[in-house]
This record gives C-alpha cells, structure tokens and sequence, in this order.
C-alpha cells in the first residue's frame, strides 16, 4: 500500500514538474507598435519584449511580420543576448500600413542548435493610415538638407502618393 502511494506521488509530481516547465515563459510581449517617421517617409514594425527568464547562450529571435503590401511575410533574426532585459525587434521599412487593420507577428526563440524555446504570437492594429506619410523623405543626409525630389526650386512640394497599396 505504502508503494502504491509513493509510486502515485512520485508521478503526479514528474507531471506537475512537466506542466510547469511547458508554462515557463523566457519573454513576454511588452509592447508593439507601427513606427512612423515623417522626415524619412518611413514606417516600422516595433516589438519590445521583457525577459522572464534565464535566456541561454547563442539565443536568437527569428521574427516574422505580415507584409501590409501583400506578398511573403518579412522575417528578421536578432541574436539575443543573456544580459538583455528589454528586447527590441524592429522590421526594416514597410509600406501600405491601413488604419484599424490587424497585422500579424510571430516570434520565436531559437537556441544555439536550432530547438524552439518559445514561441509567441501578437498582433498589430495602427491608428493611422500610412497615407500621412510623404512618399519620398522630406530630408536627406545626416545635417537634415531638404529634399529637392519634394521641395522644388520655385517654392512648391510635391509629397508623392503610393498608389500601389493593396484595399
């Protein structure tokens, strides 16, 4: 009976022990947003993750945005770095962002031998369509000189449209 009981025991604690190890988190979304910069005609993807956990050694995000333009998603990989308590992904430049349109973002953590430790799922929605933005940067260069593609010679601007985004 005794053995009985400890046989029990010992198989509800190893699947309480595999329960918790499945729920550990090492990073949890903190926040997301589209970046808009107006003097360089950009838009962004940005994701901030917090730490949770020990991250190992040669750890890295592979992350993956839906393309607001249609197509293949974009996917970036950061190495991430042990020390880091705050981690920033930031895809390159994105165009045709609709207001009030959910856009996808999946990431995943990734060890030095390719085993998934993570993975999470968030979404994007922007409060403004991407249409504000020029379609061609207002300056140029590190001293900010205006853009003679925009601001012509006989005092008028010409900000450009991308017509080309999908509905």
């Amino acid at each position: 009976m005794m053995t009985h009981r400890f046989m029990v025991l010992s198989l509800a604690a190893l699947a309480l022990a595999a329960c918790q190890r499945e729920t550990e988190k090492l990073v949890e979304v903190s926040g997301h947003i589209f970046v808009f910069n107006y003097r360089v005609a950009s838009a962004t993807y940005l994701v901030t993750l917090n730490k949770t956990g020990p991250i190992p050694e040669g750890t890295v995000a592979i992350a993956k945005f839906d393309d607001p333009a249609g197509g293949d998603p974009i996917v970036i990989s950061e190495k991430i770095f042990p020390a880091w308590n705050k981690i920033t992904l930031q895809s390159p430049n994105v165009r045709c962002v609709r207001k009030d349109k959910p856009y996808s973002v999946d990431i995943r953590l990734v060890d030095a031998g390719g085993r998934t430790l993570q993975e999470l799922k968030t979404q994007l929605v922007s409060d403004v369509d991407q249409s504000v933005l020029p379609s061609k940067p207002l300056v140029l260069g590190a001293g900010y000189e205006r853009n003679p593609d925009v601001f012509k010679p006989d005092g008028t601007a010409d900000y450009g449209r991308d017509d080309d985004c999908p509905a």
